[in-house]
């Protein structure tokens, strides 16, 4: 077994910089906002562990399905040498793919990326454990900005499961594909996981489980801005509420006070102010067509070479390659 190595472009200072950042900016708009990205600390990544093996949250286990189903043939259509995975978390489901590539006898190294050394250096050793043939390059970065830090050499495909597209904005979802687009080699492809649309009585209930899994998920935000900035929320303050956009095509949570409340946030010196039932967007989860999402695909330069889905077309896996 080779002991994994790890390349760190992404520090603990320099997320609480980010963190910071984002607060100021989302907490001062009209209205406001925080990015997705701030459940996720140790106690958040446990909460999400256990949405997943909820009844009414089917994404991850329809995902799994599909992989179990497509990894040979995905295997044989990448021919890939180097697989990486952007946001990596557990590498759970990465198991399916690294088996059936390794089958194809030409898989030399896994490349996990994700925002928390930690996490990340604990599922590569797992990884380079089970499969001591491959070289295991974790980088420890954040995948929207710094796609220039993941390593090149050998012809690649590059894994994004879980649906994650679907948190950024049609903007961001553009520049995002463009920088894979310009990160990959022609012929080099990208393995995308993504929801799709479907009724809003089977998709709202995924995110408002009748357990209040998510919103406790959704109230860890909160939690993180407490004890990461000095804040003094109360999340036993605000309700967790989870509705569809039917215009956007998205799932929105957002936390909703409870009452009229004064926040002070003592690390960045700020106060915010939230008006009984004002709400503070946490997150977007955007489902897809599959025609649309072919042609964001084209748009950024990839052309897609197969698609799966699940018999109740609730979710997708597309397979696309770099022009």
């Amino acid at each position: 077994m080779t002991t994994p190595r790890l390349d760190v472009h992404l520090t603990d200072a320099d997320l609480t910089d980010a963190l910071r950042a984002d607060v100021r900016r989302g907490l001062t708009a009209e209205p406001k906002w925080l990015p997705p990205k701030w459940f996720y600390d140790a106690c958040g990544s446990e909460l999400f562990e256990a949405i997943t093996e909820l009844p009414e949250y089917f994404p991850t286990r329809t995902e799994w399905a599909l992989l179990e189903q497509a990894a040979d043939e995905i295997a044989r259509l990448a021919r890939a040498q180097v697989l990486v995975e952007l946001g990596a978390g557990s590498a759970a489901k990465t198991r399916l793919l690294l088996t059936a590539l390794t089958g194809e006898g030409l898989l030399k190294s896994y490349v996990p990326q994700d925002v928390s050394s930690s996490a990340l250096l604990d599922s590569a050793r797992q990884i380079a454990g089970e499969f001591p043939h491959l070289a295991v390059h974790g980088v420890v970065s954040d995948f929207t900005d710094t796609l220039h830090n993941l390593p090149s050499g050998g012809r690649r495909l590059v894994a994004f499961l879980g649906g994650t597209l679907g948190n950024l904005l049609p903007a961001e979802r553009a520049e995002f594909l463009r920088d894979l687009r310009d990160l990959l080699d022609p012929g080099e492809h990208l393995l995308l996981g993504v929801g799709l649309v479907v009724a809003p009585d089977i998709l709202v209930p995924a995110y408002d489980d009748a357990a209040g899994v998510t919103a406790e998920f959704n109230r860890n935000m909160l939690r993180v801005l407490n004890y990461r900035l000095g804040a003094d929320f109360d999340p036993a303050e605000f309700a967790h509420v989870a509705l569809w956009d039917p215009v956007n095509e998205w799932i929105e949570m957002r936390l909703q006070a409870l009452r009229h409340t004064v926040i002070t946030i003592r690390d960045l010196d700020l106060t915010v102010r939230f008006d009984r039932d004002e709400q503070l967007r946490t997150e977007i989860s955007a489902k897809f067509r599959l025609p649309g999402l072919r042609r964001e695909l084209s748009a950024a330069g990839f052309d897609t070479a197969r698609t799966w889905m699940d018999p109740d077309s609730r979710y997708a896996l597309f397979l696309a390659e770099r022009r």
